[in-house]
């Protein structure tokens, strides 16, 4: 199983999260994170989002880090100083990847991870739209049932639709993968 490491930019979006998790919860792939990431996600979104009460933004955080078995990664620090990235506050989500065995980092900011510098690290970094197109075209029907989990706890006020409209804000292509695949799921 492809072990990955979710950077903090694809754990914000609350579909996108939602998705990602639940491709771990399916056991498509073996996500990753840090505390470190996790503080700059809800950072962020305590910062931006000020209507979200922080008392279910702890609960979001905790049931992450209680959903997936193994999802934290400690011990990487000691690998930050040896790396050289164009943002030297990404080098944290690299140690992480190298000390989980990542092979990917999902990662809306490519610019952030230049191939030349993760390749001799066995680590590549993917866009979360082409993460999660890979994902369909070896599982195309565990993704489908994902976005068709979260259209039941979205509840009856939404539809498979309003689920992929929402997920093409950060993976527009693999909204219209499973839009054309799963024609008439609302």
């Amino acid at each position: 199983m492809q072990v990955v490491v979710y950077d903090a930019n694809v754990l914000y979006p609350s579909t996108l999260r939602d998705v990602l998790i639940r491709a771990g919860l399916a056991r498509l792939v073996q996500p990753k994170w840090t505390e470190r990431i996790l503080d700059e996600v809800f950072r962020n979104l305590r910062a931006n989002r000020p209507d979200l009460d922080p008392a279910r933004l702890d609960r979001t955080r905790r049931l992450m880090n209680e959903a997936i078995r193994d999802v934290t990664v400690t011990g990487y620090e000691q690998l930050i100083d040896q790396l050289d990235l164009p943002d030297a506050d990404d080098r944290h989500v690299l140690a992480a990847a190298i000390h989980a065995g990542a092979q990917v980092i999902v990662t809306h900011n490519l610019r952030d991870f230049p191939a030349d510098r993760l390749n001799s690290w066995d680590v590549a970094a993917q866009h979360p739209d082409d993460f999660l197109t890979g994902l369909f075209q070896d599982h195309p029907d565990a993704l489908g049932r994902i976005v068709a989990a979260i259209t039941a706890v979205w509840g009856d006020e939404a539809n498979y639709s309003d689920v992929l409209d929402s997920l093409s804000i950060d993976a527009p292509g693999t909204a219209d993968l499973l839009r054309e695949t799963f024609r008439g799921h609302g």
